[in-house]
């Protein structure tokens, strides 16, 4: 197994804390226009996310909106005086998140034009450092599903990006590189983003096909949090990444390559419950994830001294190994519990698109959509993204966190107690905003909420709030939009 402490003692450092452009936020924070970040608002945000609450990474999303390539350009010439003191691309990091065009057809062609600036940001951060250092060098590829997907990412840069500098205009004639300057940096690192079940618990032998043939020192494995949770329940989510990094674990101690896992975590319990509140928790949940991801609620829906002693301390917190945890016992849970999960979402479904309408947008962009809208499993259901449709559950006072539950038996909730280190702590975080009145729990479901040993105090607020979207949903009223906003802000998460 590769020493830790010899890969950060090869002068890379791996971040930490990646921002990132989630829009699970109630509040727009104090330097946007508008309540929908874009444009200039996201060049600032990744300022005040590196110089004000003291992440060291900036996750830049390139799907579903219109890309801004210049981002390096903008921050250092609008932050001179932070950039001159930390140093893009070795103190802080912008790391892109491309289209993956073996899913997103319509997107495909931005992946091209990303690549294709990676160099240019190289040439600017050249001006501007007077050295050779890379301010942009790695790639998250979204829906990884097969090693081929990293590898075309990997190999496109590499030959047709930088690789087309050599060749000259026709014989005889100046090459590519001598008419408009040298392609840096020679290669990018991709890094792939596990998010469906099945990807998740092959991650590691798509990372293994990957690596080898590359003579890499380091490989950062992103794994999804929020979208197996949308779509296999709060449970299977949990216990998919627990069995995720374990095995990615094993890999590294076999290929003798440090691989350096990233969750990604929402502050809504469903979607990982990172809050300021919660950091230490959450560290212990997943003691060998390297990243974790700081969201838009964890940094505008709390207090800004609270967010920067948070960061700080996930910043200094010290890694372990993995939770060991009983692979096979997990993965006839997973099969039963989310079947029942699966059942109860498409019977919420309608209900759930209802409420979505009036959940308010907080960026100018329009994501992938997940599982659910692909799955011809599912009865051809389609549904919103994982914020949206945790926002819109917990509208009606139905915090998703709950469903599935009366598919597992005494043994199953004492098992996934050991494994799940936070179960109680995660039910009881969103039990409080649970309304017994909703009428919409199936009554075996209902009997295993009653019979949970937790005991939580239910938001009186917040439930008057789903009282009313519950009653104007039944007599078809509209303009929900300001009471599905005022329960937000009493959770101090959007969704």
């Amino acid at each position: 197994m590769v020493d830790r402490k010899d890969i950060i003692t090869t002068k890379i450092k791996i971040p930490k804390c990646m921002s990132t452009q989630h829009p699970d936020n109630v509040h727009s924070p104090f330097f946007a226009e508008n309540t929908e970040l874009g444009g200039e608002d996201e060049i600032q945000e990744a300022y005040y996310a590196f110089s004000h609450l003291g992440c060291d990474e900036q996750m830049w999303d390139c799907e579903g909106k219109e890309v801004d390539n210049y981002v390096v350009k903008k921050l250092l010439t609008k932050h001179e005086p932070f950039f001159r003191n930390k140093r893009l691309g070795k103190d802080v990091f912008v790391t892109l998140r491309v289209p993956n065009p073996t899913v997103e057809k319509a997107e495909a062609k931005i992946l091209l034009e990303t690549l294709e600036s990676i160099p240019r940001s190289f040439d600017i951060a050249k001006l501007f450092y007077r050295d050779d250092i890379p301010p942009i060098f790695e790639v998250i590829l979204p829906m990884t599903a097969s090693p081929k997907c990293i590898e075309r990412i990997y190999r496109y840069y590499h030959d047709f990006v930088v690789g087309k500098q050599n060749k000259p205009f026709k014989e005889g004639d100046l090459t590519i590189a001598e008419w408009i300057g040298e392609f840096n940096p020679e290669r990018i690192n991709v890094i792939p983003l596990f998010e469906e079940m099945r990807d998740m618990l092959d991650a590691h032998n798509m990372t293994r096909t990957y690596l080898h043939d590359k003579d890499l020192k380091y490989q950062r494995v992103f794994l999804a949090r929020s979208d197996p949770a949308m779509n296999y329940g709060l449970v299977s989510a949990t216990l998919l990444n627990k069995i995720a990094l374990q095995r990615l674990q094993k890999l590294s101690e076999e290929i003798g390559i440090e691989i350096y896992p990233i969750v990604g975590v929402g502050s809504a319990p469903f979607r990982g419950n990172l809050r300021p509140q919660t950091v230490e928790k959450v560290a212990k949940e997943y003691p060998s994830t390297y990243t974790f991801t700081i969201q838009s609620a964890f940094k505008y829906d709390n207090p800004p001294d609270e967010v920067r002693e948070a960061i700080r301390k996930l910043q200094k917190r010290k890694l372990s190994l993995p939770q060991e945890v009983d692979e096979e016992r997990c993965l006839e849970i997973i099969r039963k519990y989310s079947e029942e999960y699966q059942k109860q979402i498409e019977a919420l479904a309608p209900l759930i698109n209802e409420v979505a309408k009036y959940v308010p947008s907080r960026r100018k962009r329009k994501l992938h959509i997940g599982l659910f809208g692909y799955s011809r499993s599912m009865g051809g259901i389609t549904l919103p993204r994982a914020i949206t449709f945790t926002a819109a559950l917990y509208s009606i006072g139905l915090p998703p966190e709950i469903l599935g539950l009366n598919a597992l038996n005494q043994g199953d909730i004492q098992f996934v107690k050991e494994v799940y280190v936070n179960f109680e702590d995660d039910l009881r975080d969103s039990l409080r905003y649970f309304n017994p009145d909703t009428g919409l729990l199936p009554k075996n479901l209902e009997a295993r909420v009653r019979d949970l040993p937790i005991d939580f105090k239910a938001n009186r607020g917040h439930k008057e709030i789903t009282d009313y979207v519950l009653s104007s949903l039944r007599e078809n009223k509209g303009g929900l939009e300001e009471y599905v906003l005022g329960a937000a802000n009493l959770r101090n998460f959007l969704g």
